[in-house]
């Protein structure tokens, strides 16, 4: 599975380190290794907002990637836009994939689903300080069927 790849336009501005560890965050799902996180974040990383029952840093992460690699596992992650200024960086990526496992309690759907992230990271030196996460999970779950249609159109 390839690596997902900063825009060569963000390299303008990120140190090489800070472009190796988003690259490192975001692979942990691209590349199905959860582990990548210990070398893209600090052992303190603050993850905001934390998912339910997620614990702290990247050790309380991983079970939520691995989760998520379960529930898809064909999930595609394609880095669209990163915008970055001194020790932050914005971005913007899309991810998608086939419903096959639970998620959040949601039953697999077999449906492919697609969805956007929106995320916004603080950098201490070269690894992740913080992240500031929002996903369109309406969507998502939306196309997992996991809500009803709206009158006249179809789930």
């Amino acid at each position: 599975m390839p690596h997902p790849r900063i825009p060569d336009g963000a390299a303008l501005v990120l140190t090489h380190g800070q472009r190796t560890a988003l690259e490192a965050f975001y692979g942990a799902l691209g590349r199905r290794d959860v582990n990548l996180l210990d070398g893209a974040t600090t052992p303190d990383w603050e993850d905001i907002p934390l998912a339910p029952g997620q614990g702290p840093g990247p050790e309380g992460a991983k079970p939520v990637f691995r989760m998520l690699l379960t529930a898809f596992p064909d999930l595609v992650v394609e880095i669209v836009d990163v915008l970055a200024e001194r020790d932050r960086a914005a971005v913007r990526a899309r991810v998608s994939a086939t419903h096959a496992g639970p998620l959040f309690g949601v039953p697999a759907s077999g449906r492919r689903v697609a969805f956007v992230l929106h995320e916004f990271h603080d950098f201490e030196g070269d690894r992740l300080r913080r992240t500031w996460h929002l996903e369109d999970l309406f969507g998502l779950f939306s196309q997992a069927g996991a809500f009803p249609a709206l009158p006249g159109r179809q789930a």
